[in-house]
């Protein structure tokens, strides 16, 4: 009886999602505990990206250049992911912790972000007692400056640590497992914002926003606790001189691929990301959807993904070379376009939801691939684990937030030039400066395989490099 039971639990638990990402540095209670982190900054996304981009376009009827102004300023702070995860590698704390003072600082900021976002928006769309717009404009900078430091903050020392803990076989495989936990939530508090914003009110997004900070603070406690061990630090080891960020760069950027790498990372992502913006009112203005339904898209986007993600653990499995991975990525994102592009004329939701679903899969599929390809970058000397997924991440916040400000701005630009019949009066929609901002990303995703090709190698991943990744075992 003793045998069965305990082969009945051996059995339960290697046929858990993974189950193979545990180690004896990192078991799996702690690892699944730790990855709520991934969540909060799921659901932080989806404000920024998904609900809030459609309530001020559609119904707080702000400009599209002002709305993607704001979402864009977390670009400010992007480049800085690569410093971030340096000193974290680096941190010296007299109870020995490197990680958790970022997460937590890092939660901190994203609470703050979200807790004063709803009412500086409110008053930037002219819901104040006094006549003056710079009330509303420095609180919705200072609101989204903060959620988006918190985001890099959180989501660079969160990988950090969990590539710290486990061990060099389980690695890649708690990255991927922080991946989809991203993804899952951003797809489940898109089905719970959406639900919740069906009956829209200034009071009800109130709710929802402060409500999202709250569970997000919640979530960040329960992922960091007691996840770094307390190891104090005599005074001579902290006072002990530190390497410098330039040292800790060259290294990282001596593993040859390393610059083209960065490139092909935000070009790709500018050209995934410059309808982050306009994607929910493209819906909601050209299509008749409500709030609801268009919220429901970035959980197409996302269940996109995650497709995405399987059929990556596949490829990789056969041998498949990760920048072939990323140009099919990219040719996915060639037709997403083209089908939201052709919804319009059509009128045809379902072609529009395909097309973002499609957007999700590319966009998904890209950035595994890309990861995956940072993750067996070598990395010598003084460059840590934080610096190179640092240095991932900035390129891909960076390309993001630029190109959600410059998809915003054609679109105002274009819109304006139809609307005065300079375009001739054929072109005089509204879905024209859509149009020309997708026909653009498509531009930029075939510039994107200009930039990969050089990184392409004509043979497949070697055995030994497949059982370096073992993402191949990602539970398909």
């Amino acid at each position: 009886m003793i045998f069965r039971a305990s082969s009945l639990k051996r059995l339960s638990t290697n046929m858990l999602p993974f189950a193979d990402a545990a180690s004896v540095g990192l078991p799996l209670g702690q690892l699944l505990r730790l990855s709520l982190f991934q969540v909060s900054v799921g659901m932080a996304s989806v404000m920024l990206l998904g609900t809030l981009n459609r309530v001020m376009i559609v119904e707080l009827s702000l400009s599209a250049m002002v709305v993607a102004l704001m979402i864009a300023i977390p670009v400010l702070v992007a480049p800085f992911r690569a410093v971030l995860g340096f000193k974290s590698d680096n941190y010296r704390s007299a109870i020995g912790w490197k990680r958790i003072p970022y997460l937590w600082f890092g939660t901190l900021y994203q609470f703050g972000g979200l807790a004063i976002m709803p009412m500086a928006l409110l008053v930037l769309s002219g819901d104040r007692a006094i006549d003056a717009d710079w009330p509303g404009q420095i609180g919705a900078t200072l609101a989204f400056l903060m959620t988006g430091l918190g985001m890099h903050m959180t989501q660079t020392a969160g990988l950090a640590l969990a590539a710290d803990r486990a061990d060099e076989e389980t690695r890649p495989k708690v990255v991927a497992l922080l991946y989809v936990m991203f993804l899952v939530g951003m797809a489940l508090s898109a089905l719970v914002i959406g639900t919740l914003l069906r009956d829209y009110s200034a009071l009800r997004l109130v709710q929802v926003v402060q409500g999202t900070a709250v569970v997000t603070i919640v979530l960040n406690m329960i992922a960091l606790w007691k996840q770094e061990r307390v190891n104090p630090m005599t005074k001579a080891e902290r006072d002990a001189p530190k390497p410098t960020f330039r040292d800790a760069w060259t290294d990282f950027a001596g593993g040859g691929d390393a610059g083209r790498l960065i490139m092909v990372v935000f070009l790709g992502t500018m050209a995934f990301n410059m309808q982050d913006v306009l994607l929910e009112p493209y819906g909601g203005e050209i299509l008749g959807l409500s709030v609801s339904a268009t919220t429901l898209l970035t959980a197409m986007w996302a269940g996109g993904a995650l497709v995405a993600f399987g059929l990556a653990a596949r490829w990789l499995a056969r041998g498949v070379d990760p920048y072939r991975m990323c140009a099919r990525g990219i040719l996915a994102g060639v037709a997403a376009f083209c089908a939201v592009i052709f919804s319009a004329p059509m009128e045809s939701p379902i072609l529009f939801y395909a097309g973002a679903c499609l957007i999700g899969f590319g966009g998904g599929l890209f950035a595994v691939a890309t990861l995956t390809a940072a993750m067996t970058l070598p990395v010598t000397g003084v460059a840590g684990r934080g610096l190179a997924l640092g240095a991932w991440g900035a390129a891909q916040a960076t390309g993001a937030g630029l190109s959600i400000f410059i998809g915003g701005t054609i679109r105002d630009l274009v819109n304006h030039a139809a609307g005065n019949g300079m375009l001739g009066e054929a072109l005089a929609t509204s879905a024209t400066g859509y149009s020309v901002v997708y026909h653009t990303e498509i531009g930029l995703l075939f510039i994107t395989l200009v930039a990969l090709g050089p990184l392409v190698r004509t043979r497949a991943l070697t055995p030994d490099t497949r059982a370096t990744l073992q993402l191949a075992e990602f539970p398909t």
